[in-house]
């Protein structure tokens, strides 16, 4: 995977290593994203309460789980578009402003139909922050300077998404199911406020009208995908997974033919074509699914299995989250120093290890360090594999467009964790 970078319309000042006050200006995305990446992983642990106390379906318990991801999805490559015409920074604040109804509704849902809109809402809220986070690092930071943002900004997403189900067990084991919605509240105010007043405005911005059509037509393409992948193992759904299935090939190729007839492509499929771009979006989809499969899978396994509580097995998790921050700045070294192909590969061996030591050692009655260290190996393959593939993805666009390039990476993750833990889930019923 070469390294090849365009940079567009950039001026001679956006063109400096990083911005002023660089640390707060980091320090402030990743918060966002932290927002984000809490609010995706504290579902799951809740399920069970959450369907005792509304006599839940398992297709509603599932659209529940499924919610955040869906909407964050679905927005993300339409939102990066609107980012770049009309302000990162803009839509960077409206996200995480919308976040804080959507946690409250979510927490204090009177029906398990209003929890699946407030998690939908909540999932677009994300949709305007999240990507923005990257595209904003895109813009401010260039050179060695931008992979080590980056390889910060991926690894410290991914090691406090992995904090989720922990946090989340500690709330179950004294409140009310609905606590672990309020869990990124006071991030959230810290975070706005942040942004509000570190992150810089206007950098890079893109000038041509939004392709609306395209970005309609992209929001039920990647909808009726990530839906369709997340239903095609529960039982007696073939129906509804064929329709769905349905609805995202047809938009999909509507929206393939609007993107190469409009004048303002919503995404730009020359640039999607290229090597360095689809095979670090393929790369991406294969490293945090692994990571999303892995929680998917061992939260089963430890409750289930091994009788752990929600608690044990939210802490049963940190050598993950651990290890993706440590190995986050190695990364960025090997990468200027190696190259992301060399780098990718690295974080690809140990996200084998990681799974073939759950596939070996982890049985019945197994000691902890088995599990940790199946957790560990993950964490590891992810922190050196997240860094490369969204430099990648970054790097081969231009900087007017890099919502491209981040709403692309951030799909990664969704369309990843989708894929695996249908796969997963499949194998289980299954088995």
């Amino acid at each position: 995977m070469s390294e090849t970078t365009s940079h567009g319309n950039e001026t001679p000042a956006a063109r400096s290593d990083a911005p002023a006050r660089a640390p707060l200006v980091l320090a402030s995305l990743i918060l966002v994203a932290a927002v984000a990446n809490l609010n995706l992983a504290v579902a799951n642990v809740a399920l069970p309460d959450i369907g005792k106390a509304f006599d839940s379906s398992q297709t509603t318990l599932n659209l529940i789980a499924v919610g955040y991801s869906l909407g964050l999805a679905a927005s993300v490559l339409y939102l990066g578009a609107v980012g770049d015409r009309y302000g990162r920074k803009l839509l960077l604040l409206l996200g995480v402003t919308l976040s804080v109804p959507a946690c409250l509704i979510a927490a204090w849902a009177p029906s398990d139909e209003v929890l699946v809109a407030a998690r939908i809402l909540g999932g677009l809220s994300a949709g305007m922050a999240y990507p923005t986070t990257l595209a904003l690092i895109t813009a401010l930071w260039s050179g060695p300077a931008r992979t080590k943002s980056i390889a910060l900004w991926s690894a410290i997403g991914g090691g406090i998404s992995a904090l989720g189900p922990m946090l989340s067990g500690l709330l179950l084991e004294h409140f009310w199911w609905g606590s672990v919605f309020l869990l990124t509240l006071p991030l959230a105010v810290v975070a706005f406020v942040m942004a509000l007043r570190f992150v810089p405005a206007h950098v890079n911005e893109a000038t041509d009208p939004v392709d609306n059509l395209g970005g309609i037509l992209s929001v039920l393409m990647v909808g009726g995908l990530i839906l369709a992948i997340n239903f095609a193992p529960v039982p007696n759904k073939g129906a509804l997974v064929l329709g769905l299935g349905a609805v995202a090939l047809a938009a999909g190729l509507g929206f393939f033919i609007r993107q190469r007839r409009a004048r303002n492509p919503l995404y730009d499929l020359d640039v999607a074509a290229r090597r360095i771009f689809w095979v670090a979006a393929a790369a991406g989809i294969i490293v945090f699914g692994s990571l999303m499969g892995a929680m998917f899978i061992g939260q089963q396994f430890l409750q289930n299995v091994l009788g752990y509580s929600t608690l044990d097995a939210g802490l049963a998790i940190l050598p993950a989250a651990f290890c993706m921050v440590l190995v986050a700045p190695r990364s960025a070294k090997i990468v200027e120093a190696r190259g992301s192909r060399f780098t990718l590969l690295v974080g690809y061996v140990f996200c084998l290890l990681g799974f073939l030591t759950m596939l070996l050692l982890w049985k019945e009655d197994i000691s902890y360090w088995k599990v940790g260290l199946g957790y560990a190996f993950v964490g590891i393959g992810v922190g050196f594999a997240g860094t490369p593939a969204s430099h990648s993805l970054t790097g081969s666009v231009p900087v007017s467009r890099a919502g491209m390039a981040s709403g692309t990476a951030d799909l990664q993750r969704d369309l990843g964790g989708a894929i695996m833990q249908s796969i997963f889930g499949a194998l289980l019923t299954a088995a």
